[in-house]
Order: structure tokens, then sequence, then C-alpha cells
């Protein structure tokens, strides 16, 4: 845990404005129940690390992310097991973690009040995601820009969607659309994302708490390799990308 001084200075009066700084948020205080192991999914080893080991490994190397904040539930007894490589030196972890990923992030938002500055960025990226890589996240920057609300990597549906009653029957098929899967990272104003959390409690993900307060996240192609580990089979997925990657390295 760190202390409370401020990671940035507000400028002069006469002197150029500062750049937002960018800073990432990872809620790891999930037990991840449906993957059906009694040890939190964030810890579960792919490759002998921690399947959250791999989110830093791709974050750390970004010269342009300030610091990585790693929430963890206040009960946690895994962090302090892990050796967590060379991101280690841009680690902070906060034990704010909340029943729900939304609760989570407001929490750490709440506990970061007055060291972040309401205009810089706060990256979000889930603990499950370990097969992003560092340049996605270099893109994901460029093209967000100065964007005054900030976006969102996402995919396109690309398969048929259809919609099913009670006794799983299809009742309708849904046009695809415009339709985009939600990925991580998300990132947004410190302060926006405060409001928006704290409007949309219920928030399945960053971008809705944003929708919530009027505005309209920009959405960046992200790539289907980004997935989520949900379920067993997407660890052993998971996996397999991760070893090829390191093969080919």
């Amino acid at each position: 845990m760190g202390d409370n001084s401020p990671l940035r200075s507000n400028p002069l009066p006469g002197s150029f404005p500062v750049m937002p700084k960018v800073f990432a948020l990872v809620p790891a205080a999930g037990q991840g129940t449906r993957i059906g192991d009694p040890v939190p999914k964030q810890y579960l080893a792919i490759a002998g690390k921690p399947l959250m080991y791999y989110s830093f490994a791709a974050l750390a190397p970004v010269s342009r992310i300030e610091r990585i904040f790693v929430v963890l539930s206040p009960e946690d007894r895994h962090w302090q097991e892990h050796d967590w490589g060379p991101a280690a030196a841009k680690i902070e972890t906060i034990a704010a973690g909340g029943a729900h990923r939304p609760e989570t992030v407001l929490n750490a938002l709440h506990a970061l009040t007055g060291r972040i500055a309401k205009d810089d960025w706060v990256l979000v990226h889930d603990a499950a995601r370990p097969c992003i890589e560092t340049e996605l996240v270099e893109q994901f920057l460029d093209e967000m820009g100065d964007d005054p609300i900030g976006g969102l990597l996402a995919m396109p549906v690309a398969d048929t969607l259809k919609r099913a009653e009670e006794g799983q029957r299809v009742i309708d098929t849904l046009s695809r659309v415009g339709l985009w899967r939600a990925q991580t990272p998300q990132m947004f104003r410190f302060d926006m994302l405060r409001r928006g959390l704290e409007r949309r409690p219920d928030a399945t993900d960053e971008s809705q708490a944003i929708e919530s307060l009027g505005h309209a996240p920009r959405l960046v192609e992200g790539e289907n390799l980004n997935i989520k580990v949900t379920f067993a089979e997407d660890l052993q997925l998971a996996e397999m990308i991760l070893q090829r990657r390191s093969r080919a390295a």
C-alpha cells in the first residue's frame, strides 16, 4: 500500500498546462467461482505464473502508464506468495475490493482521490485477460489520443445471434449490424468514471457507467486473442496462446 502523496502537481499560473497522465487499474478481488477451482481465478497458474501476471507484464512496459494499481480483496492471502517479476516496481496494491467488479473499481477510485487528477486517464484492464499484448495497449493509447470521453477495445460481432425463450427454443434472430463485443482495456477520465460508477453501481463494465452519464465512448478494434478467462477451457486456450507467443519470440 502506498501513501496519499499526490502523483502529479498542478501547473503554476502562467505555465503550460500539464498533460493528462495514464494510470492502470486492475480489479483482482473476485473469486472466479464459475471456473470451478478453490483458488481465486486471478491466481490460477498458466505456464508456472499466476493468471494476472501476464496482464501486468503487458502493461508495465508501456511508458505512458505511470502506475499499475491492483485492487485486491481485503481478505486476500495469495498476493505475497508470488513473484510478480519486472512489473513489480510499477505495481501498487489497494485492499479495497468489493463484492462485484463495479464496486471494486469505485472503491479504488475513492481510495485514489487526491492522488490522481480529475482529468487524468484511468485504464481498467481485466486481471482475467492474460493474452493482451503491450503493442495492442500502445495502439489503443495512440488511437484514444486526447479524446474528451474515452473508450474501449472491442470486436465486431461475427456470429449470428439468437434470442431464446425459457425452453431454449429460438424466438428471434437478432441483427449483428453495429454490435460489438466489449473487451478491456477501457479507459476514461478519473472524475467522469467515478461519477458514472456512482450513478450505475450495477454496470457490467466501465463503458456502461460512462454511457449512463449520456456520453458515447469510442470503440477501438481489439483482437480476438484478447480473451477473458471465465471457464476451465478458457484457461487452456489462454495457455496455448501464451506458449505459442513464447516460442515465436
